[in-house]
């Protein structure tokens, strides 16, 4: 098979890319390696950035249509104490709060649209193996389906295939670690019509419990020292049950149904970037150019303006032909400051905020919480970094149609 475009992965990235490139006119088929789009580790948050792109490009009615919780003032428990820490409602955009919306959902969302467009193809099921490589230049790649093996040649691929990306690695690109003294166990809890509203979190000296409303249950990330799951597996399960009560009271009742080991997953965070995102007919963007931390939950916006930023650059000189390495290496340019500004944020938050073990004593506020509960203008700094961040993207190619 062949196309213009062949876009590795279906996750945010690689299908507001492949929407946005079908949408401008070009080519482009995103592969799936999964039958759906239904995974646990998926980031729920939709911040006023991703909606003002669904604002511009004519999506945002429909889209808030979708079943999703509206939230403009992020607030956490801290110590037992409530403080607000950011503030959307003063932010410069039509949405001025977090959607957060079940990530299938809006990936489906997505792909139904892309859809309407006969430059599009979607393929569940369809897993990259390899690279094809002629000439040190990238063709196409190998793919495993239920029918078979399949090659798709194409002009330019896009890696968006995630943290353990078989692009980038199959290219042989470098990937600069950072330290994260964190991992996260994720599990579900169900949920009563009278439990308190949804936070930012709970801390309490160093660790943190996040609650996000799936609608009849809680999707539950508890934060522990990295390498740390097999010292907690080695105390008992009432122990844990415990832990997670002593954070949220309300549980208490239902901490019970985590009966067992299996109902509770490792998530290990990991923060890193490519020293180069690209080589002769590849590209990575989002996950596969820069692996996030959980923090802020900024990384599925961060990718969607990756794919934004790579179709405006691109899309024109890609619906005439191939593009030169020193195209995609704009999209570099263009989009790893702003990574490496939010990288080195998070690195920050997990070395001096949130490092999974016990710090100080009683209830008192650390200073920075403080400083957020007296000063309400103190608020709209954390709201513009998360909602907006820095270099915010706006689409620029228009629609074919």
């Amino acid at each position: 098979m062949e196309t213009r475009c062949v876009i590795v992965g279906g996750g945010p990235a690689g299908m507001m890319a492949g929407y946005l490139l079908a949408r401008a006119g070009v080519p482009v088929a995103v592969l799936e390696k999964h039958s759906d789009f239904n995974r646990d580790f998926r980031d729920d948050t939709i911040h006023p950035s991703t909606l003002e792109l669904m604002h511009e490009l004519g999506l945002l009615d429909e889209f808030l249509k979708q079943p999703h919780q509206e939230v403009r003032e992020l607030r956490g428990v801290v110590n037992g104490q409530t403080v607000p820490i950011a503030d959307f409602t003063k932010l410069p955009t039509r949405c001025k709060f977090i959607a957060f919306m079940p990530q299938w959902d809006f990936l489906n969302f997505l792909s139904s649209h892309a859809k309407r467009f006969p430059t599009f193809q979607l393929h569940m099921e369809t897993e990259v193996v390899d690279l094809l490589i002629e000439n040190e230049r990238v063709t196409g790649v190998r793919s495993k389906t239920p029918c078979g093996e399949l090659d798709l040649h194409a002009d330019l691929v896009i890696g968006a295939d995630g943290r353990h990306s078989i692009t980038h690695a199959r290219a042989g690109f470098e990937r600069i670690e950072f330290g994260v003294p964190i991992d996260v166990l994720w599990m579900r809890i169900s949920k009563k019509q009278d439990d308190p509203e949804q936070t930012f979190g709970f801390f309490q000296h160093g660790k943190l419990l996040v609650m996000l409303d799936r609608g009849d249950y809680w999707q539950c990330g508890f934060v522990i020292p990295k390498g740390g799951f097999d010292e907690i597996k080695a105390r008992d399960l009432p122990q844990f049950q415990n832990d997670i009560v002593s954070f949220a009271g309300f549980l208490q009742d239902r901490a019970g149904e985590l009966d067992d080991w299996s109902k509770i997953k490792l998530l290990t965070v990991q923060i890193n970037r490519l020293r180069d995102w690209c080589r002769e007919g590849l590209l990575c963007i989002g996950d596969s150019a820069h692996a996030m931390s959980p923090a802020g939950g900024v990384g599925i916006n961060l990718a969607i303006q990756d794919a934004v930023a790579t179709v405006n650059l691109l899309a024109e000189k890609l619906r005439n032909g191939p593009v030169s390495v020193d195209d995609l290496r704009k999209v570099q340019a263009r989009r790893e400051w702003p990574t490496r500004l939010i990288q080195r944020m998070q690195v920050f938050i997990h070395h001096w905020v949130v490092t999974g073990r016990p710090s100080g004593s009683g209830k008192s506020l650390p200073f920075v919480f403080r400083l957020l509960k007296w000063l309400p203008i103190l608020r709209q700094l954390p709201a513009r970094f998360i909602g907006i961040g820095p270099r915010p993207e706006h689409f620029h190619s228009p629609s074919v149609l």
